[in-house]
């Protein structure tokens, strides 16, 4: 296999806040600073609360100071001075708007590559903004401009192809997960229940991730309102940001559902390997959208088994560790969340030790670097640095 020699690296985002795309940035600006890259990350937004760890692995930050939305006119000239400021070789960039605004400036950056990274898949764009949907409209024939996009699940390269993104280009690379963060901790246990009033025995179900349509709260909630009948002693917990709105909307909902003494809501937090430790399972209830779920991911690597719905590359991640059903069906849920929990705990603590196996297998941090560069190594990114 090819190999390339140390790199001027530039990862384009809109900000380094707590999301599974930044998350990977980190874990793979790690690996390649400690292979010997060069790395910088250039955010829009200035502050996100990943931008320390970024600093410490020994990587650059900078910020654009975008103003907002609109802040265009200003922002395009001050970005691409310091995209050619850092001698930038190869540009990553992550989402839709910064893969846009990266194949955009590429004219201005003779000799450098272009990588994209699409993170999601059957997106419901009904649900969200005209302008949401121009971006990916915009996305497909602006594709060509990149010289790889890798995509993090076989269902978003499916649905990207379909959406007329350059099928040449395609690749998957799935995400990685830090096992080393993400582990068994009875201590973690222990301090989570505690910080819900909770007992080792208690059982606990949970949902982590941002409160949005896709995740599906209500499925959630219906579900656990049905597993409330038959296992009095069930609890429930939803972690995540949203809006105030929509929040309110979801805790209403509980409430009618008779859930209010069961039911905890917390917002999103950086330990979430914490919250993963004090579960006895973790559900993931998205109707669509997903790649691949870091939070699937990350709590199999703790050991907890996991019910996902078919939607994006769960499934795949998932394994036989847990359970899978439809989406947008409560009762299939149910049945799959109660099915785990009749099972006698050392029968539900295999399933989290053959869900950790199965992360350390397949989806470790130098799989990701090392699939990457390879791709870089022998495709158009490698053509692209000779010329």
């Amino acid at each position: 296999m090819p190999s390339l020699p140390p790199l001027n690296i530039t990862f384009l985002m809109r900000s380094m806040n707590y999301g599974g795309a930044e998350r990977q940035v980190v874990l793979l600006v790690r690996e390649l600073v400690a292979r010997g890259h060069a790395v910088a990350v250039v955010v829009f937004y200035p502050g996100g609360p990943l931008e320390k760890e970024l600093i410490q692995a020994g990587c650059r930050v900078e910020s654009m100071g975008k103003r907002g939305r609109w802040d265009v006119i200003g922002f395009l000239p001050r970005l691409a001075r310091a995209l050619r400021g850092l001698g930038t070789q190869v540009l990553v960039s992550y989402l839709d708007v910064p893969n846009l605004v990266a194949a955009a400036l590429k004219p201005l950056l003779p000799g450098a590559a272009l990588v994209w990274g699409v993170r999601a898949s059957n997106m419901d764009l009904s649900r969200y903004t005209w302008l949401d949907r121009l971006v990916f409209a915009l996305e497909g024939p602006m594709s060509r401009m990149a010289e790889v996009v890798i995509c993090n699940s076989q269902a978003g390269l499916e649905h990207v192809r379909a959406a007329g993104f350059a099928a040449s280009r395609l690749i998957v690379i799935p995400n990685a997960i830090d096992t080393g963060r993400f582990r068994p901790s009875a201590a973690m246990r222990a301090a989570f229940r505690a910080e819900l009033g909770l007992s080792h025995g208690d059982l606990l179900v949970g949902l982590v991730g941002r409160l949005d349509p896709m995740k599906d709260h209500p499925a959630f909630l219906k579900a656990a309102a049905r597993l409330a009948k038959d296992h009095p002693g069930a609890h429930f917990v939803c972690v995540g940001d949203g809006p105030a709105d929509y929040q309110a909307s979801l805790r209403a909902q509980g409430e009618e559902l008779g859930l209010e003494e069961r039911l905890h809501w917390l917002p999103g937090r950086d330990a979430v390997e914490q919250v993963y430790n004090g579960l006895d399972l973790l559900c993931s209830a998205s109707l669509y959208g997903e790649g691949f779920p870091n939070v699937v991911g990350e709590a199999m690597a703790c050991g907890l088994p996991c019910v996902v719905t078919q939607v994006g590359d769960a499934p795949r991640v998932l394994g036989d560790a847990g359970r899978v059903v439809p989406p947008g069906d409560p009762a299939a849920l149910a049945q799959a969340l109660g099915g785990l929990l009749a099972l006698p705990s050392r029968e539900r603590e295999a399933l989290g030790r053959a869900a950790r196996q199965r992360v350390e297998k397949n989806y470790s941090v130098k799989s990701l670097a090392d699939r990457t560069l390879d791709a870089w190594a022998q495709g158009r990114v490698a053509g692209r640095l000779q010329k």
